[in-house]
Parts: structure tokens; C-alpha cells; sequence
């Protein structure tokens, strides 16, 4: 073998190994639970919040009831209304998760808001979060820490 095709198929395995550790999913039941992740937070920050993508990919309906961490005193599961000019954060008894679809937990939308951190949120870090659904029961997945950066959702206005 030729020194350049050892080079290539190193750099190959190399992505491959990359692209695994950068795409985690994890499944329970019909659910897939994909890139679950959160912001890092500023030194003195009290909460931060929890995102992914949840599929259902069975045909029964289930509800995402609620979540738990050890990085924080208390977990709520959020949304984000407008309420007249100003965004405000609400806690949701569920999150309804229809057979077959997908619902996005992002910034401005359904997120876990981590309540009283016990320490700030680093970029590169990992925590556990453990979900709780009506039908699937409960599943614990990593959360990793990314960094700070794109347009951040104006919290000025947004009432907690």
C-alpha cells in the first residue's frame, strides 16, 4: 500500500470516529431523543436550558411529562409565548409528542429550564438529564455543553 492511501484511510477513520462522538442519539421504545445539548453559561448565571430533538416514531402518542439533573435544584419543561410585545417563558404540564413527528426543544421554543445551577455550564462539558415520558418511561441522556455563540434570543424582554 502506498504511503498516501494509508494517509487517506486514516484520515477516513479519523471522521468517522469525529462524526460518531458528535452524533448522539439515544432511543427509548419508538422514541429517539437526538443531539440533546445546552448553552454555556455566564459565570454568575442561576439557569440555563436543555435542547434536542424528540421523534416518535411509533404509532401511539405520548407526552414528555418532565426532567430532571443534577446540575440544577429543579427542572421545568418551558415554552416561550408572546405576550403582546414581550416573549415570556411558561412551564408546560407536557409536551405532546404525536405518533410519527418530530418535536424540536430549541432557543424561543420548548426547552428544560435548569433552575438554581449548582456551578456554570462550561463549553465541552457533559451532564446527565434524565426525561420522564407518560408512555416510554424514562431514559437518562448526556447533555453536552456548547459554546456561546449565533444570535442569542433576547432576554432583556423575556419575563422568568
Amino acid at each position: 500500500m502506498s504511503i498516501s492511501f494509508r494517509l487517506g484511510a486514516a484520515a477516513l477513520m479519523a471522521l468517522l470516529v469525529l462524526s460518531a462522538a458528535w452524533a448522539h442519539d439515544f432511543t427509548l421504545g419508538s422514541l429517539t431523543i437526538d443531539h440533546p445539548w445546552a448553552r454555556e453559561t455566564a459565570s454568575m448565571a442561576r439557569a440555563g436550558g436543555a435542547f434536542m430533538t424528540i421523534e416518535n416514531k411509533g404509532g401511539t402518542p405520548d407526552k414528555l411529562l418532565r426532567a430532571r439533573s443534577p446540575v440544577a435544584a429543579r427542572t421545568e419543561v418551558h415554552t416561550v409565548i408572546r405576550d403582546g410585545d414581550v416573549m415570556r417563558m411558561r412551564e408546560v404540564p407536557a409536551i405532546e409528542l404525536a405518533p410519527n413527528s418530530k418535536v424540536e426543544l430549541k432557543p424561543g421554543g420548548y426547552h428544560v429550564m435548569l433552575m438554581e445551577l449548582k456551578a456554570p455550564l462550561k463549553a465541552g462539558d457533559k451532564f446527565p438529564l434524565t426525561l420522564t415520558f407518560e408512555k416510554a418511561g424514562e431514559i437518562t441522556v448526556d447533555i453536552v455543553v456548547e459554546k456561546l455563540s449565533g444570535p442569542q434570543t433576547d432576554h432583556g424582554k423575556m419575563k422568568h
